[in-house]
């Protein structure tokens, strides 16, 4: 068994940027991470035109801005770079292939003990700290939902995290489930790469520019959130017109309210839309079943794929390994506390990147989480003289 101060689970940018503060403030800390690599969603689990859906001054880690260089929405392999620099400049020291199995509260000795199994060595591990950081985020596991036939499908399926390009798909027939922006992203990428494509929109969406997203986030600064909502859904309509004719309804909250209530982020349209209007890429609301390769939709339409994406979001996993988590978290993975004390849950537990407010949120998750262990640290030993 291995004593350390920190433990935190996940390193993808929430962990790294709770490590990266501890290390700032010298609290010893060990960060778990069971993939092969750190950030392994953005290195080997997003598709190749993936961008920051938000501009790179909100998207920052902590204590470390992005290079003056990289354009307002940086490009996933730019996003990547960033995260190997962020490593080198603040020591951090992944341990990876390391998959937790359970982590509990031992109330005698007041900390947590994490059983750890070392996948590449096929060993087990255990470690005790006094204080444990769960950042395994909102985006730890694929969610593909559960649809009448869908084990009867005889051809090819997966979750969007999987996907990389369409260079396969080309001359296929592929439907895209969601329009999210990674289902409106991937949807115009089969397209330009010569799939014949369809998109399932299974809930409202608001579809904004990146430049109205980017002039909504700066008016947020001067202006109310229920007026920035007014004049970003008018000038979106204006840009994009009535939508909801092609099947693309839009909430009844404004797009940046939604965010706050549901942690969904507006789709930023790539090129997707024109070509809706177009009709190059079919919108179909959603799959009441399937037959083989036959689809039936809710509108009674009838259609086939040869494949199928689905860019269905994501769920925690936290309550898979932390033992008595449905006390702290409920039934999706996400802390019971709402924001902005979601971070900070009881007996030297933290959360970092459950806030639903992207990078921004696990930066200011990190600095908070840090801010309080060192100022515990401190008073004990205020206590102890």
């Amino acid at each position: 068994m291995q004593e350390v101060e920190v433990v935190v689970v996940g390193a993808g940018p929430a962990g790294l940027s709770t490590s990266a503060c501890l290390n700032r403030l010298s609290i010893p800390n060990i960060l778990l991470e069971k993939e092969d690599c750190y950030a392994s969603l953005w290195k080997k689990r997003a598709y190749d035109r993936l961008k920051l859906h938000l501009a790179k001054e909100y998207c920052a880690l902590p204590y470390m801005p992005f290079p003056p260089e990289l354009p307002t929405f940086v490009p996933r392999v730019g996003f990547c770079n960033y995260l190997d620099n962020y490593v080198s400049t603040f020591g951090i020291k992944p341990r990876c292939n390391r998959t937790v199995e359970f982590a509990s509260y031992n109330e005698k000795d007041e900390k947590w003990v994490i059983r750890v199994k070392n996948t590449a060595l096929d060993e087990y591990e255990t470690y005790m700290a006094k204080f444990l950081v769960v950042a395994t985020g909102e985006n730890s596991e694929g969610i593909i939902p559960e649809i009448p036939g869908l084990d009867s499908y005889k051809g090819t399926y997966f979750h969007s995290n999987k996907y990389q390009n369409g260079k396969c798909f080309t001359g296929q027939k592929v439907l895209v489930v969601g329009c999210g922006n990674s289902g409106m992203e991937i949807a115009y990428d089969l397209h330009q790469w010569g799939a014949n494509t369809s998109l399932v929109a299974r809930s409202p969406v608001h579809i904004l520019t990146k430049g109205l997203v980017y002039m909504g986030m700066y008016l947020l600064n001067f202006l109310p959130l229920k007026i920035v909502d007014f004049i970003v859904v008018l000038l979106a309509k204006l840009v994009h017109g009535n939508v909801s004719k092609y099947g693309l309804r839009a909430p009844t909250m404004g797009p940046f309210k939604h965010k706050r209530v549901t942690g969904r982020t507006p789709t930023i349209d790539v090129g997707a839309v024109g070509k809706i209007k177009k009709g190059a890429i079919q919108v179909y609301p959603s799959i009441s079943r399937i037959h083989g390769n036959e689809f039936e939709f809710v509108n009674g339409k009838v259609d086939h794929f040869d494949a199928v994406i689905f860019a269905t979001g994501y769920r925690s996993t936290v309550n898979y390994w932390l033992k008595d988590g449905e006390k702290y978290f409920n039934d999706k993975g996400m802390p019971k506390a709402e924001f902005p004390h979601h971070w900070k849950v009881k007996n030297g537990l933290y959360c970092a990147g459950f806030g639903m407010r992207g990078l921004a949120g696990i930066a200011m998750d990190a600095k908070n989480i840090a801010s309080e262990i060192i100022n515990l640290k401190l008073a004990a030993s205020k206590n102890e003289l």
